[in-house]
């Protein structure tokens, strides 16, 4: 079973940025599509951001124009840049595959506050 874990998150003010980091056990350059999500306090969690295999990205409405995900297959990590960002980011932030298919890590908190 791959093994992930998360890492990069922080306090930051309201339009700041943060480098999220995912680093996988095993090698992630066969798995097709990889993605972040993110889950609220008292909410589900949700899909950010996703990269196929080619490099093909997606992001949810909320974070298109804010967030960048990447992803380097020869060092097993994933990675999410994250700009401008607002309070409602807040949450902790996992990656996984597209279909959540590994076991989920710890997560990494991402606190916008002033």
């Amino acid at each position: 079973q791959v093994q992930l874990v998360e890492s990069g998150g922080d306090l930051v003010q309201p339009g700041g940025s943060l480098r999220l980091s995912c680093a996988a056990s095993e090698s992630i350059s066969r798995f097709a599509t990889l993605a972040w999500f993110r889950q609220a306090p008292g909410k589900q969690r949700e899909l950010v951001a996703s990269i196929s295999g080619s490099g093909n990205t997606n992001y949810g409405d909320s974070v298109k124009g804010r967030f960048t995900i990447s992803r380097d297959n020869a060092k097993k990590k994933l990675y999410l840049q994250m700009n401008s960002l607002k309070p409602e980011d807040t949450a902790v932030y996992y990656c996984n595959r597209v279909t959540a298919a590994w076991p989920w890590g710890q997560g990494t908190q991402v606190t916008v506050s002033s």
